[in-house]
């Protein structure tokens, strides 16, 4: 695409007087270029069975047209109207607290019969209406799209099949994989399959938690189907792909959905982010959805199809930080931001979810700033459109583990709840993520299966607990052809059925990291005594979390031992060189500082930290310690450089590069020259 996408969410259906002429003269002002309509309005569209109603649609088309405004159309399954479950009830899902009630959104069993027969008919009315339409440029199907929880019996039913298709009918192959002669959960007849919502067996939960994510994959291959019917070849279809929102925003592995499969069925990633903004903006949480989002899709430019413009109480944006928080889309690939939503709603659930727009509709400071973005982005577009990255480090991610520490989880080893709370997979995810961020280190995600890791001089593995042999085979090979890995406690405890390993620890890896371990526990006061080149971190920091009681081999480098009267004979850190490659081991959860000094360690050996390190923010402390780099190759096949500045504090710093400055009309920056970055603002070099 040669232009930007900048826009919002805009319901015409929700305004409580008609105003969208003086909507598209607001948006036209602020340069704003797209809207997103209808993909949560099923009951206006369809207000009874087979009555269709389009008025609202054709008033924002029309007037978007008249404008110049593109528009994104969603289908609008993830929302169902009241006459669909007074009719056909079991649309709405049955699950683990039993049956659904209607209300809320996103409560559907997306196998249902009733639900897909009148979804695919709304699918196609609505498609045959709008596909046609110029300003049209493409469809979002369904929004934020999971399995809701769903166990109804016809999933359950659909679930005992594809356990059947994946033995090949064998029961005694399936009782060994499970582990189910424990407890007599063991099963000798298909037709007494137990109800799965039962289960203690995590080997039979994870595989029925994988089952439902690749149910989301059919669903949105099933919507994907019907609308390329009826798509043009210039219209791309989109998905509204989100993250775990277990911080209160979105960060974190999806549970519910393997976004790397689920991918396959768009032409276009889209995605929403949210995150904290005022004192807490930090751009860890914008980098993150952007980076998983590019990656989904093989490192292809994409949409962010929802992010805060106010948003909910205490994210009211100060000044400058709307403007930071664009450019920050862009600097991970985004082709386009859209805010949800143009004006905020004045009644039901997100009243105080606020838009663009305040309750009053008049211009507002966070209007106003959209307006500089807009214009910022039609005079610069060729500079910032079609960002491609090449990145030299990789984090492998899995839903598989994800589920799996849910069932065992790290600190007490059950179900999280039984015997106290737990860390998640998520948490050590962005541990690591966090550690890299900070070190302005840009990474790729990868799937386990991934098969292309030699294209990484640096690949990091947190909390792989789930890990198949090929996997391992993988992982090991890389290390001998000159990679780096480094991986975390909980690597590679079981296999693809959640089955214990029942050899040395880390499961054929031990060579390959130098240690091996058979005891953990929880730290009850361990810190770490740091060694050689980790001695800079501090004396003695936490180890939090679990212990690993690492025995590491001759020849290993013990980065750290625990500091404990019972376990200080044990290592907690180790790094062991095979070959030109490395393989290092924490087995223990540190601070972030020390984290930091394993990754920087790692980094310079692998020869993948490009920036310098007056950049990063390091134990040592740093000049310009809110400033990130993010950067890429743009459409037109120069170099940019973004420098962001999540500070509320001038940052004054080198140039890393020369070049243009982007925002300041052209003007010639030379490598070292001495940059100031106001408060919450950036610099964008392009070479």
């Amino acid at each position: 695409m040669d232009k930007l996408l900048y826009g919002t969410a805009y319901y015409d259906e929700y305004l409580p007087y008609d105003r969208i002429d003086a909507d598209v003269a607001m948006m036209t002002a602020a340069r704003h270029t797209v809207v997103r309509i209808a993909e949560s309005t099923w009951s206006t569209l369809e207000p009874q069975p087979g009555v269709f109603d389009f008025t609202h649609v054709d008033r924002a088309i029309d007037a978007m047209e008249a404008a110049g405004i593109d528009v994104i159309v969603g289908t609008p399954t993830y929302a169902v109207p009241a006459w669909l479950v007074a009719s056909h009830p079991d649309v709405i899902a049955e699950t683990q607290a039993g049956p659904g009630r209607y209300g809320v959104r996103q409560n559907m069993d997306i196998v249902n019969p009733a639900y897909r027969f009148y979804g695919e008919r709304v699918i196609r009315t609505l498609l045959e209406h709008t596909a046609h339409r110029r300003n049209v440029i493409g469809f979002q199907i369904d929004n934020e799209t999971k399995h809701y929880g769903s166990a109804s019996p016809d999933l359950q039913r659909a679930f005992v099949k594809h356990l059947r298709q994946e033995f090949d009918g064998d029961l005694v192959a399936l009782n060994q994989a499970f582990g189910l002669d424990y407890w007599s959960n063991r099963i000798d007849a298909w037709e007494d399959f137990p109800d799965v919502r039962g289960t203690i067996n995590a080997s039979l939960a994870g595989a029925f938690e994988t089952f439902r994510r690749g149910l989301v994959d059919e669903f949105l291959g099933w919507q994907a189907g019907i609308v390329r019917e009826y798509a043009r070849d210039d219209q791309f279809v989109t998905q509204n792909f989100d993250f775990d929102w277990a911080p209160g925003w979105s960060y974190g592995l999806q549970p519910s959905v393997n976004h790397f499969t689920a991918a396959s069925t768009v032409s276009l990633a889209g995605t929403d982010i949210y995150h904290p903004t005022q004192s807490r903006l930090t751009g860890r949480e914008i980098a993150f959805g952007g980076d998983m989002t590019r990656s989904i899709k093989h490192g292809a430019n994409y949409l962010v199809l929802e992010t805060q413009a106010q948003g909910q109480m205490g994210w009211l944006p100060f000044p400058g930080q709307l403007r930071l928080q664009a450019y920050s889309h862009l600097a991970s690939g985004a082709l386009g931001v859209m805010y949800w939503h143009w004006h905020s709603i004045h009644n039901s659930f997100e009243t105080y979810w606020k838009g663009l727009l305040s309750h009053d509709f008049e211009p507002n400071p966070t209007y106003l700033e959209s307006g500089v973005i807009g214009a910022e982005w039609e005079e610069h577009a060729a500079s910032l459109t079609g960002l491609h990255k090449a990145n030299r480090v990789a984090v492998m991610v899995s839903n598989e583990s994800l589920t799996a520490l849910e069932w065992s989880t790290i600190e007490t080893g059950f179900i999280n709840g039984v015997f106290g709370t737990s860390i998640g997979y998520n948490d050590v995810l962005r541990w690591v993520y966090d550690a890299l961020f900070d070190l302005n280190v840009e990474i790729d995600f990868v799937p386990v299966d991934a098969e292309n890791l030699a294209d990484y001089a640096m690949v990091l593995t947190p909390a792989l607990y789930v890990t198949p042999e090929a996997t391992l085979e993988r992982l090991a090979q890389y290390v001998h052809d000159g990679g780096h890995l480094v991986s975390t406690f909980r690597l590679g405890v079981t296999n693809e059925h959640v089955k214990v390993w029942h050899d040395r620890a880390p499961h054929a890896l031990t060579e390959v990291f130098g240690m091996t371990y058979n005891q953990f526990t929880r730290p009850d006061g361990a810190r770490l005594a740091l060694a050689g080149e980790l001695t800079s971190a501090g004396e003695h920091p936490e180890a939090l979390h679990l212990l690993e009681l690492l025995d590491a081999a001759e020849g290993t480098q013990v980065l750290a031992t625990y500091d404990h009267p019972a376990w200080g004979s044990y290592a907690a850190i180790t790094r062991n060189a095979v070959g030109t490659g490395t393989a290092t081991y924490l087995g223990t959860m540190t601070t972030p500082e020390v984290l930091r000094d394993v990754l920087a360690l790692t980094l310079r050996g692998a020869g993948a930290w490009e920036w310098p390190q007056e950049l990063a923010t390091t134990a040592a402390g740093a000049s310009a310690p809110g400033v990130r780099v993010r950067r890429g190759t743009n459409g037109r096949g120069n170099a940019v450089v973004y420098l962001l500045n999540y500070s509320p504090t001038t940052a004054t710093l080198a140039a890393p590069v020369s070049g243009t400055s982007v925002l300041a009309d052209g003007a010639t920056v030379t490598q070292g020259d001495e940059l100031t970055i106001a408060p919450w603002d950036l610099v964008i070099l392009e070479s």
